[in-house]
């Protein structure tokens, strides 16, 4: 029906001069009818509106109030492209279509693709708000999961974790990839929370981490006040627990040498890590006490163990008193004899140091009155105090035999100045009538002068 479809007058474009019929005109040519078109092949006007000139020959050219007005889904909230034929057919019509580019907005992979027909499995009839995460569609077995229960364990909801498109079961999940369950904490593999505590997102990946509690409860010994590091793993292990623990940082406290490396904790801790001694006297006071060559407590030893002893072992201790030799009656002296009250820090080490006694009480001669050196050993030796090496006739100058036996007192006769015995005098008793006298005496005598030094010079022994 040319007037009602309001074809153009122009005859032409269709027929011919020939016959009016039949016309030239063949619609397929330029837009073929397929599917629901075949049905509106005769409403020309449908189409074309009465505009045969511009026609659309798209889909969208017809069919963008379509586009606008769809709901489900929402075509325009979407963004899906204008282009209907991506999606529609003519054939069966508009519904139902296929979605080409649903991996745009959602890929379906493994047990996903094989539903990809089903459209309604996961849309149910709504295209516009379809959950695009695993949980969206999958509560339903996240809640149902029981080995392990996933809700009493507080999993994450996030099933992309553990599980993949391929199916539900197996999970991909390996625990032991992220953290090893080793000895006590096989124990508790299938109690997720006892570690997760619900979170599965920070959750701690070393032993401080969960165990800071513990560190900081800890009493025997006390890790906080001792200094002990966080670093559990230094002593503890999972296997087989918590307990017991090593401690190669023992050499931070107190290093471990010697006869000590093959002792056992309790030798030395018995049970208690917290007040230890850290001295060699605070475990060995029982080896002092029953040490008797020599008796170390009538000696009145000090307790510093290790100014004699080694860790190597007690017996035999490396004492050596060679700093000052024990020689002639010192051998058999008792310690406390020079060591006196047990005090070996400031023992004297010169014989006057012990002996001033001895020189203020001698006699013969008075020590101090003669006001002798204090320098002891001139003249005694360890050997005894008595008789004395000191030999006046034989070592200086002959007083006890010769011209001078019974010619003096006192030491000060000859030694004028007190204290000083290598100051001595010829001339103060040796009286002559003056010097010049004494210089004619000695005229002739080759470097004479008129002092003692020159008197010794001439006469070493004291006779004319």
């Amino acid at each position: 029906n040319h007037q009602a479809n309001q074809f153009p007058i122009t005859c032409q474009d269709c027929h011919s001069e020939s016959a009016w019929i039949p016309a030239t005109f063949d619609h397929n040519v330029i837009y073929p009818f397929t599917g629901a078109h075949i049905a509106i092949a005769d409403d020309c006007n449908a189409c074309h509106q009465g505009n045969y000139n511009n026609t659309p020959n798209t889909c969208e050219g017809c069919h963008t109030p379509d586009f606008n007005a769809s709901l489900n889904p929402n075509h325009v909230a979407l963004a899906i492209p204008t282009d209907c034929a991506m999606c529609h057919t003519t054939d069966p019509g508009w519904a139902p279509a296929t979605f080409p580019i649903h991996n745009n907005y959602y890929p379906l992979n493994g047990a996903h693709a094989g539903i990809s027909n089903d459209c309604a499995v996961c849309h149910n009839g709504d295209y516009n708000n379809t959950p695009n995460t695993c949980a969206g569609c999958h509560q339903a077995d996240y809640n149902g999961a029981l080995d392990p229960n996933h809700q009493a364990n507080q999993f994450p909801i996030t099933c992309q974790d553990c599980h993949s498109e391929s199916s539900w079961i197996p999970a991909t999940f390996d625990h032991n990839v992220i953290y090893p369950f080793t000895g006590a904490h096989i124990a508790i593999a299938d109690d997720c929370n006892a570690c997760h505590q619900g979170n599965y997102n920070n959750t701690p990946n070393t032993c401080e981490g969960c165990h800071m509690p513990d560190f900081n409860t800890s009493l025997n010994p006390n890790h906080v006040t001792l200094g002990i590091p966080t670093d559990c793993a230094m002593c503890h292990t999972t296997d087989p627990g918590w307990e017991p623990a090593d401690f190669p940082i023992h050499n931070n406290y107190w290093p471990l040498n010697g006869a000590h490396v093959s002792q056992s904790c309790a030798d030395c801790h018995n049970g208690n890590y917290i007040n230890t001694p850290n001295t060699c006297n605070g475990c060995h006071n029982d080896d002092y006490v029953g040490t008797t060559n020599p008796n170390h407590a009538q000696a009145g030893f000090p307790i510093t163990c290790q100014d004699c002893h080694t860790e190597d072992a007690w017996v035999p201790s490396t004492w050596d008193h060679s700093t000052w030799p024990l020689t002639g009656a010192h051998e058999n002296a008792a310690c406390t004899a020079c060591h006196i009250n047990g005090n070996y820090n400031n023992t004297p080490n010169t014989c006057n140091g012990c002996h001033s006694a001895d020189y203020n009480n001698a006699n013969n001669p008075d020590h101090s009155a003669a006001q002798f050196p204090t320098t002891c050993d001139d003249c005694h030796t360890t050997t005894a105090w008595v008789p004395s090496t000191w030999d006046h006739d034989q070592q200086y100058f002959p007083i006890f035999s010769g011209n001078h036996n019974n010619e003096w007192d006192q030491c000060i006769d000859c030694h004028t100045t007190p204290g000083n015995f290598s100051v001595f005098s010829c001339i103060d008793c040796h009286e002559h009538d003056d010097p010049v006298d004494m210089a004619d005496h000695h005229q002739g005598v080759p470097g004479y002068q008129y002092n003692s030094a020159a008197c010794y010079n001439c006469h070493p022994d004291g006779s004319n």
